[in-house]
């Protein structure tokens, strides 16, 4: 039998973000878009990361910058949002993919810790939305491509935060869709289960040593989506483990 390859769509010309691009599924993300042509913009909190993975695609022939953004602070997404109308006049591709996790018992969970949890998870990619349209909409062209979780449409202990966090992202990504959909953008969002993670490791211990998602299997459904025909809308993805429960 012949080997099958992950559809391989050319990018080259295009400009992409991707937020919380310094390790993990946003690295491979962004990895993923350079090898394909696209210009990638890195944003994330720690710059020796993103510098570290700018200059990894860099060595490969691939074009990225990095930008050091914050979500939880606003200022810092418009700024990035203004150097990308400034520096490069068009936004093709936006991965909303930074998360931030915090987990505990729901009755004694600090309220700092859900703030944080919600001002980067939900208002942050809200933010990156409301940037990248305002570019978007004047090119009437885009795709925006938010990287929700598997807790998007579940819910597990010790999770609650993190988990209303995610059924915002969907939310909004469900309220832009009908908000663009006689547009040339488009939305959809990808709710990954257990990804071989920092994140994971800390939110759910348990799984480690078993048979998880890695990185690149979430940057294949980013690139199948942006395989697709003008035609094609695909509202959302959801990637679990193989041996893991459906549904």
């Amino acid at each position: 039998m012949t080997p099958t390859t992950p559809l391989q769509p050319d990018l080259t010309g295009q400009v992409a973000v991707v937020t919380g691009a310094g390790r993990g599924i946003g690295k491979a993300i962004a990895q993923s878009l350079a090898d394909r042509g696209a210009l990638v913009l890195l944003a994330a909190r720690t710059k020796a990361e993103i510098d570290s993975v700018t200059n990894d695609i860099r060595s490969r022939g691939g074009h990225a910058f990095a930008h050091v953004v914050d979500l939880a602070r606003p200022g810092e997404i418009t700024k990035l949002f203004d150097a990308i109308k400034r520096d490069h006049g068009r936004l093709d591709i936006l991965i909303n993919n930074a998360g931030i996790g915090r987990f505990g018992p729901t009755e004694s969970f600090a309220l700092t810790d859900w703030d944080a949890v919600f001002a980067t998870n939900a208002r942050g990619t809200f933010l990156c939305c409301q940037g990248a349209l305002s570019i978007m909409r004047p090119q009437d062209r885009g795709y925006i491509i938010n990287i929700s979780s598997v807790v998007g449409f579940k819910g597990y202990p010790l999770q609650a935060a993190y988990t209303a966090s995610k059924h915002a992202v969907m939310g909004l990504t469900k309220s832009i869709a009908a908000e663009i959909k006689d547009t040339n953008i488009r939305i959809s969002a990808i709710l990954p289960g257990g990804v071989e993670t920092d994140m994971l490791a800390q939110a759910r211990p348990d799984l480690v040593g078993t048979e998880l998602l890695q990185p690149d299997d979430i940057a294949q459904a980013v690139l199948y989506l942006l395989s697709l025909s003008d035609r094609a809308a695909v509202d959302e993805i959801y990637i679990r483990r193989r041996h893991s429960s459906p549904f």
